[in-house]
């Protein structure tokens, strides 16, 4: 009833909000990411980025089974999950980017991020991000080399600085921001992750712009990958393919406000092998399409994801990971769930009520572990934001989100559903400046 509810909602932003006949814009990831503006002078350009957050949650604690009076893990500031309130040093980022002098149709991109995140905890706290190299012989048949963002999601591809909230959807945190695992969880070590994702890989990009659509544009990309994240080899005989695509109604204007309308869809499929219990080797697949729509103060996206395989289940009791038990015999564990499915969507509004400021308003919902009636859970939270821009390179953000789960199959008595009753709204705000 309660997801009914909001579904009509939103459907009724998305209708109203296409009843304005203003221009619309968007910007295309793949080629502004992948490549140089033509007009570049050719010289390396040093660029970076910090963002410095605080977030806050009332940390109540686990209130039923093995933890009980225990940190309950999601009611954490993470990535450390230390603390229900902290300030925290996010990203700082710096890279250079350009074109090789001399061979104007070779492009490159090289970048390396510090700060605490997901990407520098499984590092060794100064993680390689980007480190590529792009070939233009045409327009519409590019290949790119190296360590770079896979096509795919919008909400992976948009570059931290363009982000419109603090943290990602339930969706994009739990199957497409994909962590490496040993193991399932099922023996008696925490699992602890070994690396993270972050919408990255190390692989060969195929990719371009049809020579034809007129005020649309049609944008392709073929990749095939290690599949194990940041500056990890593989460790199977299997590599990952990615697949993309989306049409754009070109109206005017050019890089990240142009003015258009894009769908796109894309696939993402390859194998994933755990080691903790000898070589077991795994299908994980994940497929999604979605859009984006803004008109002149107004924005509108929506993305919906499809998962088969590799689904993380979080810990043992909703305790940190590695936490003993009250009893003292067990170890509280990171879990897999590799032969599950799972779905997820979001739609996310914006208006500029002033030049400098948005409000934001973002509804999403991740259906987890739904072949098993017993593994299921589904997560819904509708997060508000407000986006300041005090200069073209100064932007502050703050967010307040309703987080809510439930385990739909079990009671509302089970340990899973007073658990996940006792889940904590979350306040966020972060300063970022860019240069």
């Amino acid at each position: 009833m309660r997801g009914q509810m909001w579904s009509r909602i939103f459907g009724l932003v998305v209708l109203g909000t296409l009843l304005f006949a203003l221009p619309v814009f968007s910007a295309n990831w793949i080629i502004l990411q992948g490549t140089e503006s033509p007009l570049s002078d050719g010289k390396p350009k040093l660029w970076g980025f910090a963002q410095i957050e605080y977030q806050y949650t009332d940390g109540d604690e686990i209130v039923a089974g093995p933890w009980t009076g225990q940190p309950m893990a999601a009611n954490l500031i993470g990535p450390d999950l230390e603390s229900s309130s902290t300030f925290n040093i996010k990203r700082a980022r710096l890279g250079v980017r350009g074109t090789v002098p001399g061979f104007n149709d070779f492009n490159y991109l090289i970048d390396i991020e510090g700060g605490n995140n997901a990407a520098t905890k499984y590092g060794d706290g100064v993680e390689l991000m980007d480190a590529s190299l792009t070939i233009n012989p045409k327009p519409w048949f590019r290949l790119r080399a190296g360590q770079f963002k896979y096509p795919g999601s919008e909400e992976g591809m948009v570059p931290p600085t363009e982000s419109h909230y603090i943290d990602n959807t339930s969706m994009a945190g739990q199957l497409l921001n994909e962590p490496f695992f040993d193991g399932d969880g099922a023996g008696t070590s925490d699992n602890t992750p070994t690396g993270k994702g972050c919408f990255h890989d190390i692989g060969l990009q195929v990719f371009g712009v049809l020579p034809f659509g007129g005020s649309w544009e049609h944008t392709y990309a073929a990749m095939v990958g290690n599949g194990n994240g940041l500056a990890r080899s593989d460790n199977n005989e299997d590599l990952d393919t990615y697949l993309y695509w989306a049409t754009e109604w070109v109206l005017a204007g050019k890089g990240k406000k142009r003015d258009g309308l894009k769908i796109y869809a894309w696939l993402q499929d390859g194998k994933r092998t755990l080691t903790e219990n000898g070589d077991q080797t795994f299908d994980r697949q994940r497929t999604g399409a979605g859009f984006t729509f803004h008109k002149d103060i107004f924005r509108l996206t929506g993305e919906y994801v499809l998962a088969d395989g590799m689904i993380p289940s979080g810990t043992d009791g909703c305790a940190v990971g590695g936490s003993l038990n009250n009893a003292g015999t067990q170890v509280a564990s990171y879990n897999l769930l590799p032969e599950e499915k799972a779905n997820g969507w979001y739609v996310d509004a914006g208006v500029r009520v002033l030049n400098p400021l948005w409000i934001n308003l973002r509804y999403d919902r991740l259906n987890r572990g739904t072949e098993e009636s017993a593994n299921e859970r589904r997560f819904d939270t509708v997060t508000v934001g407000l986006e300041y821009l005090i200069n073209p390179k100064v932007r502050l953000m703050a967010n307040y989100a309703w987080r809510m789960g439930d385990a739909p199959n079990q009671p509302d008595t089970s340990v899973a559903n007073q658990n996940l009753d006792n889940l904590n709204n979350k306040i966020s705000a972060q300063l970022q400046v860019t240069f």
